[in-house]
């Protein structure tokens, strides 16, 4: 079986068995290494890959870098909003709904969408993750925890690229009908943590 083509049934298994409802809640917020471990919840890493996947597949060749970055920039600064006390009512509810949004993106991914669009939709999700994650902000070692939070984000990304790229190689003819599929398990698996919230 080809790379590419375990690359996306990795992602669409991610999809599909994502149960968790919310990767804000019960865990440690006091070192690097529960920074590096908490984007695996499931809203988290489904969300970073889409980030990544959509990146590749629906900016120029060479701005997809535009995408995981406008995320990232977005994320810190509203994590430091959260950690002031800033929220939004029904946050979890957003983030969840969120990945329903990016599967929406990933099915329109060969329609051309203004650039503008794109990511202000991927600094409006990634703002989202940065409140939830500054309300958690413990009262000492917030920066390792970030720190961490920041680098499996950024990995997430790279991940998510990888299999876009794999997708433009490999099932270049059939790029649209795939993207689609895994946009379709991506909005489902969205509405699915929605519903645990």
């Amino acid at each position: 079986m080809r790379q590419s083509t375990k690359s996306a049934l990795l992602f669409a298994a991610a999809c599909a068995l994502s149960t968790g409802a919310s990767a804000h809640t019960g865990h440690g917020t006091q070192s690097l290494m529960e920074g590096l471990i908490h984007p695996f919840g499931a809203d988290h890493l489904l969300a970073m890959m889409a980030v990544g996947v959509w990146s590749v597949s629906a900016l120029p060749t060479n701005k997809a870098w535009q995408g995981p970055a406008t995320f990232l920039l977005a994320l810190v600064l509203s994590a430091v909003l959260g950690a002031s006390g800033f929220t939004v009512p029904y946050l979890e509810h957003a983030i969840a709904l969120s990945v329903t949004l990016f599967g929406a993106m990933l099915v329109l991914a060969s329609t051309p969408m203004p650039k503008a669009l794109g990511l202000g939709l991927i600094a409006a999700v990634a703002s989202l993750h940065g409140l939830a994650h500054g309300a958690e902000a413990p009262a000492s070692g917030f920066a390792g925890y970030a720190a961490g939070f920041l680098l499996t984000t950024a990995m997430l990304h790279l991940g998510g690229v990888s299999i876009g790229l794999s997708i433009r190689r490999w099932l270049n003819n059939r790029s649209a009908t795939v993207l689609g599929s895994l946009g379709g398990l991506l909005s489902v698996a969205g509405l699915v943590l929605f519903s645990q919230v």
